[in-house]
């Protein structure tokens, strides 16, 4: 495993990460869940990522299980508030209330007194930037946080919010957490390069697609028993745009590029997102061991610029690059 430091912070993390997402506390169970977090400590991933909301809070808990025991010191720890995490009308957003309440909540289900990250998971319309901000820079002065970043913000969203760190002496956001892949590249034209010049790193989620670039899926036949596309916890109406017979049949040209860099597809899905040079981690999720034993050889893979090319050339048109998909829906909505 490689390390590259997130943002311009002096924190190393490595650079393919664990996520848990849509698998612990509803698509897998959690002694499965728990040896995937243990399979990739021992493959030597240091970064862990979830979230309040994920598995209606139940990934925390799983998450705290699997990491117990282990040197608090030796892994770094992320998560996210935003969603909601109740019926209340304040169980959600990014008021004080409940960046206030849901930290304090998070760290009792992580089992830890602090976090390395922690991120506005999605942009707050409602409440006035300048008190998440102040809310985020008080749990950073009390020990809780260490490191503050966001998730899928716009270029426009970030440029407002450094700007109230900045005048206001905040403690400034270090990362951000956008969704990317060779399929989704909607950040490439106004969040990369704005936070390439503001020293925030990026730790990008869903850099298979889902799946969709693992190749297993083909155009015109049913998905493979057990996997995302047929699981109706979340995991298929999350992998539904991508399994589509355009997107497949441009997949499978992957194939012979892969083999010609000695990858599987998936290893060169990941690889691709870390030829980014901002990309200080890309997050994977697993359903069993395994498919972390393969993932994280993508680490250190060195793409060339024919090989790039070669990519590009095999999706064509198809990925994604409108910066204004980046969109952060209403909690409250």
């Amino acid at each position: 495993m490689e390390f590259r430091k997130l943002g311009s912070s002096g924190m190393y993390i490595s650079e393919i990460s664990y996520g848990n997402w849509i698998t612990h506390g509803s698509q897998v169970e959690q002694d499965a869940a728990i040896k995937c977090v243990r399979m990739a400590f021992d493959l030597g991933i240091t970064t862990f990522d979830t979230a309040d909301v994920y598995a209606g809070t139940r990934a925390e808990s799983v998450m705290g299980k699997a990491l117990k025991g282990i040197r608090r010191q030796s892994y770094e720890l992320f998560t996210k508030v935003y969603w909601p995490t109740g019926s209340g009308k304040n169980d959600r957003g990014l008021s004080r209330k409940h960046i206030m309440e849901s930290v304090h909540a998070s760290l009792k289900r992580l089992n830890t007194d602090y976090l390395d990250l922690y991120q506005m998971h999605r942009f707050d319309y409602e409440t006035p930037l300048e008190e998440s901000l102040s809310a985020f820079d008080d749990l950073i002065r009390q020990g809780k946080v260490l490191y503050i970043g966001f998730s899928e913000w716009d270029a426009a969203q970030i440029s407002s919010a450094l700007k109230i760190q900045d005048a206001k002496g905040y403690t400034r956001f270090i990362s951000s957490q956008p969704q990317y892949s060779m399929l989704w590249r909607v950040i490439e034209s106004k969040v990369d390069p704005l936070c390439r010049q503001e020293g925030i790193g990026h730790i990008v989620w869903s850099p298979i697609a889902q799946g969709a670039l693992t190749g297993k899926y083909l155009a015109g036949k049913k998905p493979p028993k057990g996997s995302r596309a047929t699981d109706k916890k979340g995991g298929a109406d999350m992998i539904s745009r991508w399994v589509k017979y355009d997107v497949l049949t441009a997949v499978q040209k992957l194939k012979p590029i892969a083999e010609e860099e000695g990858l599987t597809q998936a290893q060169l899905a990941v690889a691709w997102v870390l030829q980014n040079p901002n990309v200080s981690s890309a997050i994977i999720g697993a359903t069993k061991p395994s498919q972390i034993k393969e993932n994280v050889k993508a680490s250190g893979v060195k793409l060339s610029s024919e090989t790039m090319r070669a990519i590009d050339g095999a999706l064509g048109a198809l990925p994604e690059k409108d910066p204004a998909k980046t969109v952060s829906p209403n909690p409250r909505a």
